[in-house]
């Protein structure tokens, strides 16, 4: 689910597009986002448009979580 709302993200996102790309509800939507946004994963904008955007730690934790994908692939 993490990895599904950081790849949603990456080029910022509305929690509508995050809900239909991570197939979430709204309100598991929010505890995830509290707690990425805690742990520096991910970044909601302060203007108007609502975006949520993946920090270079979520670019981070997304390139591990590949990484180990490929290897249980293998």
């Amino acid at each position: 689910i993490i990895a599904d709302i950081l790849s949603v993200a990456v080029k910022g996102a509305k929690k509508t597009r995050i809900v239909y790309g991570a197939n979430l509800n709204f309100k598991l939507l929010d505890e995830y986002l509290n707690m990425l946004e805690e742990r520096g994963l991910i970044m909601r904008l302060s203007d108007d448009k609502g975006l949520i955007i993946t920090t270079e730690k979520g670019h981070e934790y997304l390139q591990y979580y590949r990484s180990l994908c490929m290897i249980m692939q293998r």
